[in-house]
């Protein structure tokens, strides 16, 4: 919540959805499902077309940008769907940061 404040966002403002539409076991996505679950997240990108995309975590990342986390972060993204273009930013998965609280400085950035 805090980093949507500081982004001038609130909980209310934006819409949140995950790659995967149940929680997968162990709490990763499975490796088989992937690719088509990539295809139905970048059709609803396409449904919604929203002015931004923020990618929490490498499923989600390499849904929608087909790279992993870790060259994905750091850098503004542009992806073209049947709507437009969005641009779209990954970083550190929210459940990676609970672990991790260290990487919550590198999330920020």
């Amino acid at each position: 919540m805090a980093m949507l404040a500081a982004m001038g966002l609130s909980r209310e403002t934006v819409h949140v959805t995950s790659v995967c539409a149940r929680r997968p076991i162990a709490g990763r996505t499975p490796a088989g499902v992937e690719t088509r679950l990539a295809e139905i997240a970048l059709h609803h990108v396409g449904l919604v077309a929203p002015r931004g995309l923020l990618l929490l975590g490498n499923a989600a990342s390499r849904a929608v940008l087909g790279t992993e986390l870790t060259d994905a972060r750091g850098h503004s993204h542009v992806i073209d769907h049947k709507s437009g273009k969005t641009n779209v930013v990954a970083t550190f998965h929210p459940r990676f940061l609970i672990e991790k609280p260290m990487a919550k400085a590198e999330s920020w950035k």
